[in-house]
């Protein structure tokens, strides 16, 4: 578990890296950015964002196996095992993500005032000049979705609904309440991440405000790792009773002195 979330962690302070200071150079008025640096941080967005959905959906398998087969999972969920697993969240993403901004950089641009803080594909799309068919990127698109956000969701459901189904057999009620909160940092991870996705991704086309859309991307994109450090370490009752005994420690120490 700690492994993938060290994993998890690396990735989110990746994915921030090349979002967050763009953003905050528009924000103090440098509001410019080169075509090719433009390409490179749409790559690592959806590099970075497509392996996080891949890595939580693992870490939902990982779950599964500690709570479903716990006598199982030690022989299972071996070290070169959980790097395998991570090399494929990662080897994936990058061939999908690569494919597509290479699509995208072929793309005619009429107009290079792009309408977002970062650049998203979505508003690079919107530059493209009129007549130009993008319809073959639209498929790609698509075929990549479903590899890099839709399976991962349907491999984080199958899993927890094994979960719950194990929990609700748990005879004492105190049993039931223990198993299922080592679970509740995770799906509130899923809930924002996949969330905003999919809402991103299912969103109406007419009708639809670039606020709200700029919105959820600042969510995902920086909501996300922020709470990220909270909702794992506050969950976790190693890491309370670490700040616990630290903070008696103090408490001792200055009363001594």
């Amino acid at each position: 578990m700690y492994f993938f979330l060290t994993s998890l962690s690396i990735l989110e302070t990746l994915g921030i890296s090349a979002i967050i200071p763009v953003l905050l150079s528009v924000l103090i008025g440098r509001k410019t950015i080169s075509i090719h640096a433009c390409h490179t941080q749409c790559f690592i967005y959806f590099f970075i964002s497509s392996s996080v959905f891949l890595l939580l959906s693992v870490m939902s398998i990982d779950r599964y196996l500690a709570i479903c087969s716990p006598l199982r999972y030690p022989a299972i969920m071996r070290h070169t095992f959980c790097v395998q697993l991570l090399s494929i969240c990662v080897a994936i993403p990058f061939v999908f993500v690569l494919y597509m901004v290479i699509l995208i950089s072929k793309l005619p641009l009429c107009c290079y005032i792009i309408d977002h803080f970062f650049c998203d594909s979505t508003a690079i799309l919107k530059l493209v000049c009129v007549g130009v068919d993008i319809n073959f990127f639209t498929l790609s698109a698509v075929i990549s979705s479903i590899f890099t956000l839709v399976i991962p969701l349907i491999i984080t459901v199958i899993s927890y609904m094994f979960i719950v189904y194990t929990i609700v057999k748990i005879p004492s009620e105190k049993g039931r309440q223990k198993t299922f909160s080592t679970c509740v940092s995770h799906l509130t991870m899923v809930s924002i991440v996949f969330g905003s996705a999919i809402f991103i991704q299912i969103r109406p086309s007419k009708g639809y405000s670039i606020l709200t859309d700029k919105i959820i991307n600042l969510v995902s994109t920086a909501m996300a790792p922020l709470l990220n450090p909270f909702i794992y370490t506050l969950r976790n009752q190693q890491v309370k009773d670490s700040i616990r005994d630290a903070a008696r420690s103090k408490r001792s120490l200055f009363c001594k002195s």
